[in-house]
């Protein structure tokens, strides 16, 4: 739902989920050389935005969102574009959250990649795909993917980015809780730090898989673990991304959806499917401009 008064447009921010994850090194600037695959989904927020002829950037507070404003993304990647693009126009932001806070699933790095590409749009810049991924590099390493909008492999710290066509599928998602910083995440001691580079045709053939914080978190985490083991009786279980996220794959939304009713009671669930062009993009083709 918009908010009150006229001149709101809505933009989809599609969550995501990380169908393997691995890391080959840490590199000297002391972030680190992963592997994923980042499959885009046709669920997630929806991010309201307003122009304003004022400069100003103003998020709409919305009930049960508590990021303080100068540290939420969505105004940070206003801001920056606003200042990349050499605009003096401004904007208002509402968020509408669907997406769990720390749950591994992009909601904060998609929300801040559609403020990028719509206001690229509503604003005139036509700064390109390319600009625009440059900058949401700037704001977190999911960005990029947003940004580019289709389903990838992906490397480097996750900006080196390939598209796939990913097969059909539908995924029950559940969020734990359980929500654990990522830089904190990344200096565990017993995290996998040397795995061998795996290849598209790999992961393709089904031969790669696994997430390399899944066995960190479920050490550290007994409610990650109970999760994990209880999605595990509907199919094969998983953790997406650092968070406390998990999903099980299914090849349709009806066989999604019947696990999502045997869920046990106390679990918090979704069904969504695999996209391999974001609903973003979608919604990018029909808009004016």
């Amino acid at each position: 739902m918009s908010p009150p008064g006229e001149g709101w447009s809505a933009w989809p921010a599609p969550a995501k989920i990380n169908l393997f994850l691995r890391i080959l090194g840490r590199r000297p600037d002391g972030y680190h050389d992963l592997q994923t695959v980042f499959q885009l989904l046709d669920w997630g927020d929806t991010v309201h935005l307003r122009p304003r002829p004022d400069g100003r950037v103003h998020r709409v507070q919305a009930q049960g969102y508590t990021v303080p404003e100068d540290q939420d993304l969505v105004v940070r990647a206003a801001r920056l574009l606003a200042s990349a693009g050499n605009t003096s126009q401004g904007v208002d932001i509402s968020v509408e959250k669907r997406i769990p806070l720390g749950g591994g699933f992009g909601g904060g790095s998609s929300d801040a990649a559609t403020v990028l590409v719509a206001l690229d749009r509503l604003w005139g810049l036509g700064l390109g795909e390319d600009v625009l991924a440059g900058l949401a590099l700037k704001l977190g390493a999911d960005v990029p993917v947003f940004v580019r909008g289709r389903s990838a492999w992906a490397e480097g710290v996750g900006e080196r980015l390939t598209p796939m066509e990913l097969p059909e599928a539908a995924y029950l998602l559940v969020d734990s809780g359980v929500s654990v910083p990522t830089a904190e995440l990344f200096q565990t001691p017993d995290l996998t730090r040397d795995a061998p580079p795996a290849t598209i045709a790999g992961y393709v053939s089904g031969s790669v898989s696994g997430n390399a914080f899944e066995p960190v978190l479920r050490r550290r985490s007994e409610v990650v673990e109970a999760t994990l083991q209880a999605l595990s009786q509907l199919g094969p279980a998983a953790l997406t991304g650092t968070g406390g996220g998990c999903f099980v794959r299914f090849g349709t939304r009806g066989q999604a959806a019947a696990a999502l009713s045997r869920l046990p009671p106390g679990l918090r669930g979704w069904v969504a499917e695999g996209v391999s062009l974001s609903p973003l993009h979608r919604a990018l083709a029909q808009h004016p401009g």
